[in-house]
C-alpha cells in the first residue's frame, strides 16, 4: 500500500469518525431538551407526581373532606371536615360545595357546578388551597382524581436515573399499515379493560433480530403515535410494568412508510410515580425479548 493510499485511508477513518461523534452530540442534545421538558411537566404543580388520591363515585351522593365520615376521605392538612358533595347520576357529576368560598373554578368561587371529566377536552378543574381535583373516566367507572401542589414529593425530588444515551437506540423503522385499524385490548394497573385503534406496528433490526411493536393512537385525531413497551430490563433495571414512548407519524419514503424510533426517550409510565394512576400496560405482543438498555430506569420514591 502506497503513502497516497495509507494517507486517504486515514483521512476516511477519522471523516467517519467525526461524523459519528457529531451525531451522538447532536442526540445527547436533543434528549437532554426532551429530559428537561418532561421532569418540568413531571415536577409541575399539575405533574403525575403530585397525585394524592383516586376515588371511585358511588351512585347519588358522595360527600368528600378530611372527616372520616365522608364517603370519600382524604387525610389532608389542606382539606376540610366536608369539602363538599360529588352526586353521580345517569353518568354525570355534579358538585355542591360545603366550604365557602375556599373552592374555586377558573379563580372564582364555587357553590355548585358541573364536572365535565378528563373523557372532553374541557375538563373541570377545582381547587381548594393546595389541592386540585377533577372527575375522570376510565373502562365506564367514573371517579374523582386530587393532586396536591405541595406533595413532598415534589421537594424531595432528585431526578430519574437513565441509561447513556446512544445512537444506537435510535432507528429509522419500518411502519407496517393496518387495514383496517386494528383494535387492540389494553388493560390498566387496575384491571380495567378499554380497546384503542392501532394504525400499525413499526419494525426494527437490532443485533441482527427483527422486533416489531404495535403503536396505538391515545386519541382519535392524535400527532403522534403512542407505544407501551416491556423487555429484558422490566423488573429488574426498569420499571417492571414497562415504559412509554413518543413517536412521531410515519412518512412516505422509497421502500414505503418508516418512522422514527428513539428509545433514548423512553420512560416511565405515571403509576411509577404514584399510586393513584391507572396506567395502561404493554399488550403481550408488545413484551421485546431484547434488553432495551436505554432511556429512563426505575424510579426510587424520595419520600417512601
Amino acid at each position: 500500500m502506497n503513502i497516497k493510499t495509507r494517507i486517504a485511508l486515514v483521512l476516511v477513518v477519522a471523516l467517519g469518525a467525526h461524523a459519528c461523534s457529531n451525531k451522538l452530540a447532536d442526540e445527547q442534545r436533543a434528549v437532554d431538551e426532551w429530559r428537561k421538558g418532561r421532569i418540568e411537566r413531571l415536577t409541575g404543580p399539575t405533574g403525575w407526581i403530585t397525585l394524592v388520591g383516586l376515588y371511585w363515585f358511588n351512585e347519588g351522593a358522595n360527600t368528600f373532606g378530611r372527616a372520616p365520615t365522608n364517603t370519600l376521605v382524604l387525610d389532608n392538612k389542606a382539606m376540610p371536615d366536608t369539602l363538599g358533595t360529588f352526586t353521580l347520576a345517569d353518568g354525570k357529576v355534579n358538585f355542591v360545595s360545603n366550604a365557602g368560598s375556599i373552592v374555586t373554578h377558573d379563580g372564582k368561587p364555587v357553590t355548585t357546578i358541573a364536572m365535565n371529566s378528563d373523557a372532553t377536552k374541557d375538563v373541570t378543574q377545582l381547587t381548594a388551597g393546595s389541592l386540585q381535583f377533577f372527575v375522570i373516566e376510565r373502562s365506564g367507572k367514573i371517579g374523582l382524581r386530587v393532586r396536591d401542589a405541595d406533595h413532598p414529593e415534589r421537594k424531595a425530588f432528585q431526578g430519574i436515573d437513565s441509561y447513556p444515551v446512544s445512537t444506537d437506540w435510535v432507528f429509522d423503522a419500518k411502519f407496517e399499515p393496518y387495514d383496517p385499524v386494528k383494535q387492540v385490548e389494553i388493560i390498566n394497573i387496575l384491571g380495567m379493560k378499554e380497546i384503542m385503534p392501532a394504525p400499525g406496528a413499526v419494525v426494527f433490526t437490532k443485533d441482527g433480530a427483527e422486533h416489531r411493536l404495535d403503536a396505538v393512537l391515545e386519541v382519535p385525531d392524535d400527532k403522534e403515535l403512542f407505544l407501551m413497551f416491556a423487555d429484558a430490563t422490566s423488573a429488574r433495571e426498569t420499571y417492571g410494568a414497562g415504559r412509554f414512548l413518543y413517536i412521531p407519524m410515519p412518512s412516505d419514503g422509497p421502500n414505503g412508510k418508516h418512522v422514527t424510533v428513539d428509545f433514548n426517550k423512553a420512560y416511565n409510565p405515571p403509576c411509577a410515580f404514584n399510586d393513584f394512576a391507572t396506567c395502561p400496560l404493554p399488550p403481550w405482543q408488545n413484551r421485546l425479548k431484547l434488553a432495551v438498555t436505554a432511556g429512563e430506569k426505575k424510579y426510587t420514591r424520595a419520600t417512601h
